[in-house]
């Protein structure tokens, strides 16, 4: 089987993927166990990048792999680079070739399922990328390619440069966090909602089949916190319970199934290290919110149809 073709085959199965972010506050014991505790869940998708704990995440993400003999096959690993923290953002050629070296050697692995590039970079060469995945490809470091955080134009011009398909968009999605949603539906308005923050990116995603992977499902602004039990989300909460209720199910679990019944493609990233939260997104997948379902918790949440 083509390695893209298994690759979207175990995305239809695992739409959610664990994030790596947070590992590095664990303690060695509690990290370890977490990550058996994912893998026990049937939890096969693990979301890396080289700036998570300046690469101590993937180091202990490394010693749980290499210390429970698992089979690397039977895992979907993706990291991502780009990001020099207080310096820049760097998409040069010899600096994705390096750090992927870096990335891997401190997982342990031989190969990448999934690379992605972590932000735009305004003085970008898009050859340098397309001639950087050349040669990962072809040495089997990486088997499939996709960016973080890009808008529809360049996503374009990166492809129009490489012969790889850019599969996947790493974007923030939530119910309090939902600009590429409100942009289309209060398209032609006066409304701030209805400015074009995201560029068209989710249907611009469906047209040309990217998969997006919706980070930081419950927060809402950039990391200030989670809407789930906030006062200041009082109605949106209550609509949750409502309907988490019904299912027998957390909010949480109510929130990450909004972000998936967006689209069939859509996935979710956890974020947690807490094994309990991590089973509240595990149910996720299991539950198909209605339309009236839907579109309840989106005015919950402040948004306004026109």
């Amino acid at each position: 089987m083509n390695i893209l073709n298994k690759i979207q085959q175990e995305k239809n199965n695992h739409r959610i993927i664990s994030g790596m972010m947070r590992l590095t506050g664990k303690g060695h014991d509690e990290a370890m166990n977490f990550l058996d505790h994912a893998y026990g869940k049937g939890v096969i998708w693990f979301d890396h990048a080289d700036i998570y704990g300046n690469g101590d995440c993937e180091r202990t993400f490394g010693t749980w792999l290499k210390s429970r003999n698992i089979q690397r096959n039977n895992l979907i690993i993706q990291s991502k680079c780009g990001i020099r923290p207080g310096v820049c953002y760097d998409n040069s050629q010899s600096y994705i070739l390096k750090s992927v070296d870096d990335i891997l050697s401190r997982l342990g692995c031989d190969y990448l399922d999934v690379f992605l590039i972590h932000r735009p970079d305004a003085l970008w060469e898009p050859e340098e990328i397309s001639s950087a995945f050349d040669k990962l490809y072809d040495s089997g470091k990486v088997r499939t390619f996709g960016v973080s955080n890009f808008n529809p134009v360049q996503i374009e011009y990166l492809q129009k440069h490489t012969s790889h398909k850019i599969s996947f968009n790493q974007m923030q999605l939530s119910l309090a966090f939902a600009p590429m949603i409100s942009e289309g539906l209060e398209t032609n308005t006066y409304s701030q909602n209805g400015l074009s923050r995201a560029m068209g990116i989710l249907d611009y995603c469906r047209l040309h089949n990217i998969t997006i992977q919706t980070w930081s499902p419950l927060q809402f602004g950039t990391f200030n916190g989670s809407f789930i039990d906030n006062p200041n989300y009082g109605q949106l909460n209550t609509k949750l319970w409502e309907i988490a209720q019904r299912n027998n199910v957390s909010k949480t679990a109510i929130a990450a199934a909004w972000n998936l019944r967006i689209d069939k493609d859509v996935q979710v990233i956890s974020g947690t290290t807490n094994p309990e939260h991590l089973d509240d997104f595990l149910q996720a997948p299991n539950i198909t919110l209605t339309r009236e379902e839907w579109y309840s918790l989106y005015t919950a949440a402040g948004y306004s149809l026109p």
